[in-house]
């Protein structure tokens, strides 16, 4: 490990013996705010604290094993190389262990997140991918146990959806899915093709973290302009007799935001104004995004909307990330709601990227 690492993990550990000393003070202890945000820092440095104090531990018996190496006595130094092999390897662990303190954590991974899935090109066969994936969305929030609320809904002339939007609640919600926006493509063959001829359509579909306070992002009232409409569900089976649902539109960016969803007007716009809030927030960070690109290097993709970033080949029964090269032959489980397959392979591999970053 390099003394760089080195010097940047004892600087969190001394700042877990501050933060321990500070907890035991009166004056922070009436204080319960501070109390709260120290504790929760205590908690996070202490796993860190501790797998530096074996990793150090680790490092004095390896030095004593090496000396037994070094013996004249044939069976210490047998016991020393046996020694010193098993350390190395349990240094080696501990050191990968280690490093993963040190990767940025993004404090919108225990957010709550907004799914948008808009059709792209295709037209009927596109609206009915987008049903496609927002089912398969839906089951794997359901095998995580998350809350999906729809907020709005344009439904496809023939099924599917030319555009849904909806809110996923639940415990790591973003941090699981925050690496599937972009551009999905599929490939097979529509109910309608008489000639049995494979189309490609393509959804953009955005995961957008909620922010826990919008006052965060500043929303100058006069920028706004608030439409109210009947909100009616799907197919018409249930038309509101007042105009309970919210239309948004931002006029400096342009940005509409509606939802339908609660029976209440003022429940509705306060459900708008959090999707407006992240929209912007998301604008923001994709604008920073492009002015560092250069220096991003991200393995993971950029997350623009136009990226293309993964294939659904129905014929073939395969599903491709372009931004790994990962190819599964299991359409079928993925599109049942098995994400995991997928969310997993993309979160290890962006680690893998802030991991080489921080040892240059």
């Amino acid at each position: 490990m390099k003394d760089t690492i080195k010097q940047k993990l004892n600087a969190l550990v001394e700042r877990y013996e501050e933060v321990e000393q500070l907890l035991s003070e009166a004056t922070v202890i009436s204080d319960q705010e501070q109390f709260r945000n120290l504790s929760k820092e205590h908690a996070r440095l202490l796993p860190l604290t501790n797998d530096f104090k074996e990793y150090l531990q680790l490092l004095d018996d390896i030095g004593a094993a090496e000396e037994l190496r070094s013996s004249d006595d044939p069976e210490a130094k047998t016991l020393g190389e046996e020694e010193s092999g098993i350390l190395a390897m349990k240094i080696q662990s501990k050191e990968e262990i280690l490093m993963t303190y040190l990767v940025p954590v993004d404090p919108d991974d225990k957010a709550n997140l907004y799914l948008e899935i808009r059709t792209g090109t295709g037209g009927d066969e596109a609206a009915l991918f987008a049903g496609d994936l927002f089912r398969m969305y839906k089951r794997y929030a359901d095998n995580n146990k998350w809350k999906v609320e729809v907020l709005s809904l344009s439904e496809g002339d023939h099924g599917g959806y030319k555009e849904i939007i909806s809110r996923v609640v639940g415990k790591g919600a973003f941090a699981k899915l925050k690496f599937e926006s972009g551009a999905h493509r599929v490939q097979r063959v529509p109910e309608t093709e008489s000639q049995g001829r494979v189309h490609t359509s393509a959804c953009t579909v955005a995961i957008l973290p909620e922010s826990e306070n919008i006052g965060d992002i500043e929303i100058d009232p006069n920028d706004l302009r608030v439409d109210t409409y009947r909100a009616s569900g799907a197919g018409g089976q249930h038309v509101n007799k007042t105009d309970s649902a919210v239309r948004l539109t931002h006029m400096p960016s342009g940005i509409v935001v509606e939802c339908q969803d609660e029976r209440s007007q003022h429940k509705n716009k306060a459900r708008a104004m959090s999707l407006l809030a992240a929209r912007l927030k998301d604008a923001e960070v994709k604008r920073q995004e492009d002015e560092t690109a250069e220096r991003r290097r991200n393995l993971v993709g950029s997350g623009d909307r136009s990226e293309r970033i993964r294939t659904y080949n129905f014929s073939e029964h395969r599903v491709a990330d372009h931004r790994i090269n990962l190819t599964l032959y299991k359409l079928n489980e993925i599109l049942e709601g098995d994400l995991d397959q997928l969310v997993d392979p993309l979160s290890r591999e962006h680690q893998a990227e802030q991991l080489s970053e921080i040892s240059v």
